[in-house]
């Protein structure tokens, strides 16, 4: 029998319908997560590059825990202020002019922390880090929106933030590496080459990224026309089936929803910060002092957290279920965090395979909660409300890595700051399973 053509325009159906949505969203997948998880993986290896460089650093500079643990977190002060407005500019001038803005400045921020020499000037530049930043993540999560339908979305941000938790793999060796082989040369210490080499790879990235990103489904030009009717069918559809979500921004400003978004992110971030600002200083606890050594093994961690948000992303989508995958990943982080503090100063084995399951589960929380705003918010409440969810909550990132800095200055130990976090963590899983409602309509997460 000969295959009838399609019509110009026109959807399949029946069952090679699902045969051709799945090789849609695969062709879209293959053409933007790949670039936005490079993005994303160059954003977290220059936003936590100071986990490392402070090996060295500190002891050139003379700084203190105190002063570090500002610096790493100060960077969230800027993410707190130009958040909202960046993905409100994102929704006027597209996506591709926004992501360019947001990475060609924080690759610069970069380079230029390679000349600081005081504390006032860490703190700006980490401040101005932050605020070139801000509004990827969220601008992504909303980005995404216009290509995929709910169902589908845990999987690609799955696959987006995992690149996160990969600059975990590529940054500590590669920092490790830089600072060991390139101390001296041309005069510079190690540390200053890091910031160097690796803030202008995101330079040329942002560069690309004007001529590589299409901002909607309409006006791809790799897609065809029964692909573009097929994604916008999907999306419509989508949308019918959530039922009403606010579209105003100030009404969902006011929604108690959101603030409970924020609370529980909070809580997660506080873990995520933790993990990413001193995981090399836990590490180094322990009486490894190679900085390859310790990049290694953190590496090893951060890849084993790209696997897992990968894996439950997939989970969630098929599942269809946000509640209980969020929580319990959140409650195995926390217990990772908990037994990191408890057996440091004991067992080296038990303290590195803690921090792997810190690391696995905070990870694995990420890329699950972040389908929940969007279960009651679109258009530019949507924009306004995740952007909000994440500056906000990112207070916590100034806040978890100054709080381990100042009792590590004060008693000199890690541990408690890491019983501290852990329990913040734990509250994300008890505000999830005690006020999220089960389901996927409007008002439920």
């Amino acid at each position: 029998m000969t295959a009838t053509p399609l019509a110009a325009g026109a959807v399949p159906a029946g069952a090679a319908s699902d045969a051709f949505s799945d090789a849609t969203y695969k062709k879209i997948t293959w053409r933007l997560i790949p670039f936005l998880g490079l993005l994303w993986l160059l954003a977290w290896i220059d936003r936590i590059n100071v986990g490392y460089v402070k090996l060295t650093m500190l002891q050139d500079l003379q700084w203190s825990e105190a002063v570090y643990g500002l610096g790493a977190g100060i960077f969230f002060l800027g993410y707190f202020f130009f958040e909202v407005p960046s993905n409100m500019l994102l929704q006027k001038i597209g996506a591709r002019k926004t992501l360019m803005r947001i990475t060609i400045g924080w690759g610069i921020t970069c380079v230029a922390m390679m000349f600081v020499t005081t504390p006032a000037m860490f703190y700006f530049l980490r401040f101005l880090m932050g605020a070139f930043e801000a509004g990827f993540q969220p601008g992504v999560i909303l980005y995404l929106t216009y290509w995929y339908p709910s169902h589908r979305r845990a999987s690609a941000f799955g696959m987006f933030v995992a690149a996160g938790a990969l600059s975990g793999v590529v940054g500590g060796p590669l920092a490790g590496t830089i600072m060991n082989n390139l101390n001296g040369v041309n005069g510079w210490t190690g540390w200053q080459w890091v910031f160097l080499i690796e803030g202008i790879p995101s330079v040329l990235a942002g560069i690309a990224t004007f001529f590589y990103l299409t901002n909607r489904p309409g006006e791809a030009k790799w897609l065809t026309d029964e692909e573009k009717k097929l994604v916008q069918a999907d999306l419509a559809r989508d949308e019918q089936a959530l039922g009403h979500r606010e579209h105003s921004v100030l009404k969902s400003l006011r929604d108690s929803r959101l603030w409970l978004l924020i609370l529980i992110y909070f809580c997660i971030v506080a873990a995520n910060a933790t993990l990413n600002f001193y995981g090399p200083s836990v590490v180094r606890e322990l009486g490894f002092t190679n900085p390859v050594v310790i990049g290694w093994i953190m590496s090893g961690a951060f890849l084993c957290g790209a696997v897992g948000q990968v894996l439950i992303g997939r989970r969630a989508d098929r599942q269809k279920e946000l509640r209980w995958n969020c929580s319990l990943a959140v409650i195995l982080g926390a217990a990772g965090l908990l037994c990191a503090g408890l057996f440091l100063g004991q067992s080296a084995a038990l303290v590195i395979a803690s921090l792997v399951v810190a690391v696995v589960g905070t990870s694995m929380a990420i890329p699950v909660f972040w389908q929940m705003p969007n279960r009651f918010l679109t258009g530019a409440a949507a924009a306004v409300g995740v952007a909000t969810i994440n500056s906000l909550a990112n207070l916590a990132g100034f806040g978890a890595p100054f709080l381990l800095g100042s009792i590590k200055t004060a008693t000199g130990l890690l541990s408690p700051g890491l019983f501290v976090i852990a329990a913040v963590e734990i509250c994300a899983a008890i505000l999830i399973l005690k006020f999220i409602p089960k389901g996927n309509a409007a008002g439920k997460a």
